[in-house]
């Protein structure tokens, strides 16, 4: 048996050790030589496991027990020192001399340290090994401030790492824009401000030129002679790879081991794969293609036909909960290229494919990234885009294109770049260990077990390949198909850990697709916003269309606007303004709503801006998850039935109960007395003014399965009915599933349980006092919207 040994025990070559095993596992005796003291480890989860959302040992890939299984002696903690490529052997620091017939250089690459005054220090440190993570965890128990040299991809997933440690932390780089190699400038725009919330500091343009310090990390001095203090500084400035060895031995190195398209050096049984080889002049860092080389190797070593290697075309996700980028091929723009682009600043969803010759040749995605992987497929296959429209192909794909997408994927396309799974793999496992279920998929073939990203195709190649025996249903149980968690549990969750975004939640529950899905982003983003009111900022993408816009979508893809009448008023004045702007922007139809409003209806959504700010009228709020009105009638005023003065406390409840998110919306209804004019008894939240008081009613439903109300509590003054308004509609919020109106949440806790509760003058306090924080963090919506550039609310250009 031929003796084959490998210098590295690190993802690459140890992929293309499983490979050779698959193909023939008699083929060789293996012999690892690796350098630190652990099985093969998921490098590219270090950041996880620094941003505490993983162990060490979650992220082993092959455990001790895999090499002895497999016949392989692996020698940790042991370096390589010296290639005989005559002799053929190598020997180690531990004088152990190791002969072999073919050899793999798989020695990877190490953190570049800056070559300025003070790098030696103590506290200098590169993010590259778990020994590196380990030393950053414990520095951060006792130091307070670290400052990351670099903006890239490493630095900015190692500087989130540091913030969840509990440090202040600085960014240095030194271009104006942050990830320059995989985002132009409106999208890196967009990834600082929300860095900047997530309490990410940044100093651009700024060149370090020394580490201060005399024995441990002070601080850093910048060119410009500026200086910051700190006491750790972390390297994330590139890689350099590990070519030492090869270079000693006499191989063609240029930045790494010069190869072949079967990854064979200068040298006869001498291969390289990995960060240190260099393939037509390009060294890869990302693992994709690392793992593309490992399987050239291993079909040419054991003998199998292979085209071999031709170079990878790369894409870039950023493992930082709170911001979804996709980057893959060209990002800028040059006078060969059309760019496509969608700009939606209220959402903070940036999009842009470029385009040459009807073909896709670079994509950049922010806030939005489902489209990441139909514009990556078109992409690699050179899909002739001349008959799409610009929307068509920004928009995302039905349930039939991503059918077709998996039909036409080949079986060797990689489908997790994290684990190296192609859609072959993960089709083979499907039918011969029995999947029905990605949870099924995901423990057998790894694919969606580190970052999860490619959840979604995984799911529809599960379905592709069971076809009608494919269960969609099988796939959720929980508060959506992305997590086996209720709501209540995720709630929970929320509060125990502290998770202060929608991404990270996903991303430290172990949601299955970390993007989310149409049921849970708009429910995590209500949940947030509940549950933090004045430290979480709403993310506008996560809502639908209606709310986005400010104003309901029609079947003709038009909108309505409704403005705030409070209690069915208005003035003159108010009455001229909606009849100008309704002929200004001729508006096909004018008309009272069922909400003693008056609606204009047809409005152009470019128009929308523009409209908002010729009324001059506040939100109604008619698309809303939220108080959309209060109704009423005239009551004492002019009624000569009317006990109190209905219409004025109408008004008064919504306007101190508008703009809160709901889990559904809430009508509410105030009538002047028992005749009950304004229909208050199919009101989530009801009000019959009598002689003596005001009864007070919930749980209404006056839609298509007519709910009427249960009797809460009788009060004495108007005070009281706001105060049971507030601590009614906060009690829902906190309880209430996303999406669940207040009849069916009556009915599940019972109108017992929820009077107790509000009954409970103290718990009753409690409950307004949390609203009132709530309430005082929302600005109203059109206003808000008009402080933005509205022309670009929703922009799609082709340049």
């Amino acid at each position: 048996m031929k003796q084959l040994l490998m210098i590295g025990n690190g993802m690459a070559g140890i992929r293309c050790i499983e490979e050779i095993l698959k193909r023939n596992k008699d083929r060789f005796e293996i012999t690892i030589i690796g350098d630190e003291p652990h099985p093969n480890y998921n490098r590219i989860m270090l950041s996880n496991v620094l941003q505490g959302k993983a162990n060490m040992n979650e992220i082993i890939m092959n455990e001790w027990s895999w090499y002895r299984e497999n016949g392989i002696t692996l020698y940790t903690g042991e370096k390589a020192v010296q290639i005989n490529k005559n002799k053929k052997y190598v020997t180690t620091d531990k004088q152990r001399t190791i002969y072999y017939d073919e050899l793999i250089i798989a020695t990877g690459s190490s953190a570049f340290i800056l070559p300025i005054p003070g790098s030696e220090l103590e506290g200098v440190i590169g993010f590259r090994t778990m020994k590196d993570t380990e030393t950053m965890i414990e520095m951060a128990k006792t130091k307070s401030k670290a400052v990351v040299i670099g903006g890239g991809l490493l630095g900015l997933e190692a500087a989130r790492g540091l913030i969840d440690q509990g440090m202040e932390v600085h960014v240095v780089h030194l271009l104006s824009t942050l990830m320059d190699q995989q985002l132009d400038a409106p999208a890196a725009r967009l990834l600082k401000k929300d860095l900047e919330k997530q309490g990410m500091k940044f100093l651009m343009e700024k060149q370090t030129s020394e580490i201060l310090g005399t024995e441990h990390v002070e601080g850093l001095k910048f060119s410009d002679g500026t200086t910051i203090e700190c006491d750790l500084v972390v390297m994330a400035v590139g890689i350099r790879p590990n070519i030492a060895l090869a270079n000693e031995a006499g191989l063609e190195v240029n930045r790494a081991i010069i190869v072949d398209d079967v990854m064979r050096t200068s040298a006869p049984s001498i291969y390289a794969v990995g960060e240190c080889a260099e393939h037509n002049g390009i060294a890869y860092g990302l693992v994709a293609p690392l793992y593309e080389q490992g399987v050239a190797l291993a079909d040419y070593l054991v003998g199998n036909p292979t085209e071999g290697y031709k170079g990878s075309l790369l894409s870039t996700q950023l493992k930082v909960s709170g911001c979804d980028l996709f980057s893959a091929g060209q990002i800028l723009e040059n006078d060969d290229t059309d760019a496509i682009v969608v700009h939606d600043t209220a959402a903070k969803v940036y999009k842009k494919v470029l385009v040459k010759e009807n073909k896709i040749v670079g994509i950049v995605l922010y806030g939005d990234t489902s489209d990441g992987n139909r514009l990556f497929s078109m992409m690699k296959k050179e899909t002739d885009i001349s008959e799409f429209t610009t929307a068509s192909i920004l928009q995302k794909a039905g349930e039939g294109d991503n059918a077709s997408l998996v039909a036409e994927m080949p079986a060797e396309e990689t489908v997790c770049g994290c684990n190296g799974v192609t859609k072959g793999n993960i089709v083979q496992a499907i039918l011969e260990q029995g999947l029905t279920t990605y949870e099924d998929v995901k423990k057998c073939t790894k694919a969606g077990g580190s970052c999860g990203k490619c959840k979604p195709v995984v799911e529809d190649i599960l379905a592709h390949t069971l076809g009608d025996s494919f269960d969609a249903a099988a796939q959720t149980t929980g508060m959506c198909e992305c997590t086996s968690l209720s709501r209540d549990e995720v709630v929970e969750q929320i509060k125990e850990k502290g998770l202060q975004s929608p991404v990270e939640v996903r991303y430290v529950l172990e949601f299955s697709n970390p993007e989310g899905c149409s049921k849970c982003r708009p429910a995590l983003n209500y949940y947030m916003r509940m549950l933090y009111p004045e430290t979480y900022e709403d993310d506008k993408a996560s809502r639908f269309v209606n709310e986005r816009m400010e104003g309901n979508i029609q079947n003709n893809g038009t909108f309505s606007v409704i403005p705030r009448m409070y209690g069915g008023t208005t003035t003159a004045d108010e009455l001229i303004r909606m009849g100008e702007v309704a002929k200004k922007y001729e508006v096909p139809l004018v008309k009272v709503t069922g909400a003693s409003r008056i609606g204009l209806y047809g409005v152009k959504k470019e128009d929308l801006p523009q409209v908002w700010q010729d009324l001059g009228m506040s939100s109604g709020y008619a698309y809303s998850k939220s108080l959309r009105n209060v109704k009423s009638c005239v009551g004492s005023r002019f009624c000569r039935f009317g006990t109190q003065d209905s219409l004025g406390l109408g008004i008064r409840l919504e306007q101190e109960l508008e703009m809160v998110d709901t889990p559904h919306k809430m009508k509410m209804g105030v009538t002047g007395c028992p005749r009950n004019c304004a229909e208050v008894l199919t009101k989530d939240y009801g009000v019959v003014c009598v002689e003596n008081g005001y009864q007070l009613y919930v749980g209404g439903n006056g839609g298509t399965e007519v709910r009427e109300c249960d009797l809460l509590t009788t009060v004495r003054t108007e005070d009281e009915v706001v105060l049971f308004a507030k601590a009614y509609m906060q009690y829902y919020r906190e309880t209430g599933v996303y999406g669940e109106r207040t009849a069916p949440w009556v009915e599940r806790l019972g109108v017992t349980h929820i009077r107790k509760v509000l009954l409970d003058e103290t718990r009753r306090n409690e409950l307004v006092e949390k609203f009132d924080q709530a309430r005082a963090t929302y600005e109203e919506a059109w206003s808000k919207m008009s402080k933005t550039d509205n022309k670009k609310i929703y922009e799609v250009t082709r340049k």
